[in-house]
């Protein structure tokens, strides 16, 4: 292979507290948390949009904080965001009347704690939160790499519109999805094994109004029942001709959908289309430790929150710290998809909720401490319970 050689001299032209890497819902949160703990927070998003997945890709289902059995499991931010997003259309959304609106029984019988969202009101919402809280938000920029030195990043570098330029930050904080920061760093990262299954989700609005089509191949977990079902054709999303290839099917499937539609409704026309591709899982940190969905109800010292499993009910999970950092790079934490956990638990944790509970806690961390491995983890708890979370699940 043919390579060139660069010399670069980069300017840093910013310089804060906590640099969020990823704008989606854990680093949102990240960046929330971390600012009402009185740090300059600026947060770096590639696209020209807040949410990731959950707005561009989407993926406009804010999934159950509950456990299924009418309890409560995850709170802070995770549920003041589940909030945000039905600010202003809440109407017949899920479990919006049973919980928001204290209508109805909250049981195994009853809908969870959950609730569909209009991903151009949440991302217009949640921007706004962010401003009033004083977090500097870089749009169209993207991460390029990280300098280290001592174990620590000292600048991640970034380009955008302006060009390229480093910022330097105590701490870091990779909610990018796919632990590109961690990555860049030099950081231990895995990838996820499943791989990703074609999707091609859209909105419409035809006779029956406006509406989701989860259009794309069925997503069953491998090794699951029935196997048969499962997609063969997977995308890890870790490479540039394959993720472009991805978007072309992807808008091709659509497309093919609407036609179909149209054969039965002609007024049948696509509203908004994912924008970024609509991966679920790609690459992870090797952390201190790795989540299993075997950690059911176990309790962990070092826990920041609890989130409940959006397939089944009854599961309940801590978040322990030691699954959002290695002690490789000391001043860097992750949130959301990026959590040192195996396939089957990732599948648990990587959605909108539990990369809530993540990002409140990892912007606590990061805004504590730019040594996280002697780090003493119940300063953070402290201030999350002073938030009024519960950390176990005794604490319910």
């Amino acid at each position: 292979m043919k390579e060139i050689k660069e010399t670069l001299s980069t300017k840093i032209t910013h310089a804060c507290d906590v640099l969020v890497v990823g704008g989606g819902f854990g680093g949102i949160a990240a960046a929330l948390s971390a600012a009402r703990l009185g740090k300059k927070v600026i947060l770096v998003e590639k696209s020209y949009y807040l949410g990731g997945l959950g707005t561009s890709g989407l993926v406009t289902i804010y999934l159950p904080i509950c456990d299924g059995y009418g309890h409560q499991v995850s709170f802070g931010i995770a549920e003041e965001l589940l909030e945000l997003s039905i600010e202003y259309d809440c109407d017949g959304k899920l479990g919006v009347k049973n919980w928001v609106r204290g209508e109805g029984t909250r049981d195994e019988h009853s809908p969870r704690y959950e609730v569909n969202f209009n991903p151009a009101l949440f991302a217009t919402s949640a921007e706004k939160a962010l401003l009033k809280e004083g977090v500097e938000i870089l749009f169209g920029v993207s991460l390029v790499s990280a300098v280290t030195e001592d174990e620590k990043i000292r600048y991640a570098v970034v380009e955008g519109k302006s060009g390229r330029y480093a910022i330097e930050a105590k701490s870091y904080v990779d909610a990018s999805g796919d632990a590109d920061l961690s990555d860049r760093a030099g950081a231990p990262t895995e990838k996820c094994g499943f791989g990703n299954v074609l999707s091609a989700w859209y909105y419409s609005y035809g006779q029956d109004g406006w509406n989701l089509h989860m259009t794309g191949d069925i997503d069953v977990i491998p090794g699951s029942v029935p196997p048969e079902k499962a997609s063969r054709v997977r995308y890890s999303g870790l490479d540039d001709g394959e993720i472009s290839l991805y978007m072309e099917r992807s808008r091709d499937r659509m497309l093919s959908a609407v036609l179909e539609a149209r054969k039965t409704d002609e007024t049948h026309v696509p509203t908004t289309i994912a924008t970024i591709p609509q991966f679920r899982m790609t690459r992870r940190i090797a952390g201190e430790r790795t989540l299993t969905k075997a950690d059911n109800h176990r309790e962990f010292p070092d826990s920041l929150g609890l989130f409940s499993n959006w397939r089944e009910r009854g599961p309940i999970y801590e978040c322990p710290l030691s699954t959002l950092y290695s002690r490789k790079i000391k001043n860097l934490i992750v949130a959301g998809r990026c959590q040192s956990a195996d396939d089957a638990m990732l599948e648990i944790s990587r959605v909108i909720p539990c990369c809530s509970v993540m990002g409140e806690g990892a912007g606590v961390v990061a805004a504590l401490t730019d040594d996280i491995p002697a780090f003493d983890v119940t300063k953070a708890q402290e201030v999350l319970r002073a938030r009024g979370i519960p950390l176990h699940e005794n604490e319910l």
